[in-house]
C-alpha cells in the first residue's frame, strides 16, 4: 500500500506569539487559516496555537510557553538550536520575493545560486528558524 499525503504543515514553537504572527502575516503575506481561542494573558491577549498558509505553503505557530509561564526574554539555549531548521518555500521569481521583502526587511541579503542549481533567498523568522524562498537558476 502506498501512503498518500495532501501535504506537510510543520509545527513551530514561537516565544512571542504576536510578533510571530506580525512576521509571517504582515511581513511575509501569510494568512491565518485557524486559531486556537484568544486568551488574555500577563504577556498580552493572543491565540497559544495558529495554522497560516501562503499559497499552498502551510505553517502552524504553537506558543513555547503557557500563559503566564514565559520568561522576560528569549532563552538563549533554546534559540540557538532553532537555526537547525530551514522551512523552503519554492516559488517562481525569488529576485520578486526579494524586492517584496528587502522593504519590510532592510537587513535581507540578496539571494544567491547554490552549486546544486538553486536561486535561494535565505532569512530567519524572530525565533530565528532559517526560512528560504527557493526556485531553480534560469537557464
Amino acid at each position: 500500500m502506498t501512503i498518500r499525503v495532501n501535504g506537510l504543515a510543520p509545527l513551530l514553537q514561537v516565544y512571542d506569539m504576536p510578533e510571530s504572527l506580525a512576521f509571517y502575516r504582515d511581513t511575509l503575506g501569510f494568512e491565518v487559516v485557524e486559531a486556537s481561542p484568544l486568551v488574555d494573558a500577563p504577556e498580552g491577549r493572543f491565540s497559544h496555537w495558529m495554522w497560516l498558509r501562503l499559497g499552498p505553503a502551510h505553517v502552524m505557530l504553537n506558543t513555547a510557553y503557557d500563559a503566564g509561564e514565559r520568561p522576560a526574554t528569549r532563552a538563549a539555549a533554546r534559540q540557538q538550536w532553532h537555526g537547525d531548521t530551514c522551512l523552503y518555500f519554492g516559488c517562481a521569481d525569488v529576485d520578486a520575493v526579494y524586492a517584496t521583502l528587502q522593504a519590510r526587511l532592510p537587513d535581507l541579503r540578496p539571494p544567491a545560486d547554490a552549486p546544486y542549481g538553486m536561486r535561494q533567498l535565505y532569512l530567519s523568522d524572530p525565533d530565528r528558524y532559517g526560512l528560504c524562498f527557493q526556485a531553480p537558476v534560469r537557464s
